[in-house]
């Protein structure tokens, strides 16, 4: 998604949980409804945090604070994810306010969009490339890990 030459906007108007989290994370304008939350729980079922949130959030918030939804999982409620910085906007209706800010991107001159987005992604780009490769090797470990595998049968044990 870094590397999508047009802009990602995203409407959350649910919870944003893991990929849901990860996919807000990497997005380029974010509009939340007033109830819902990101939250990343990778951690949390055994699993290394390595992507969306964990790569992003260091560049958009403080690098305690990344670490620290990065480790707990914690919910972020939308108000505090736009104090933060992680949304654009707190609104009622967000698919129809993200569709209306993607229908004024698109009125603009698409090549200087393309190429706006493309120079202020360059630190992002850089960032997620230099941690790419450590990222998805240790997510791959944490598959294969004892606290994964007993988190899956913990959880699936309990829907039986």
């Amino acid at each position: 998604m870094t590397r999508c030459r047009i802009p990602v906007i995203a409407a959350v108007n649910g919870p944003a949980v893991g990929l849901g989290c990860s996919i807000v994370a990497l997005s380029d304008m974010v509009y939340m409804g007033e109830k819902t939350y990101l939250a990343d729980p990778h951690v949390q079922v055994g699993l290394v945090a390595a992507d969306g949130g964990a790569l992003t959030w260091p560049l958009q918030i403080s690098l305690l604070q990344a670490k620290e939804f990065a480790f707990t999982g914690q919910r972020i409620p939308a108000q505090r994810a736009l104090e933060l910085g992680l949304a654009n906007h707190v609104v009622e209706d967000p698919f129809s306010e993200a569709l209306a800010a993607a229908k004024n991107i698109l009125d603009q001159p698409q090549k200087a969009i393309e190429a706006t987005k493309r120079l202020i992604n360059i630190q992002l780009e850089r960032t997620v490339l230099a941690a790419i490769d450590f990222a998805l090797s240790a997510e791959e470990m944490t598959f294969q890990s004892d606290d994964f595998q007993n988190n899956i049968a913990r959880l699936t044990a309990g829907k039986s």
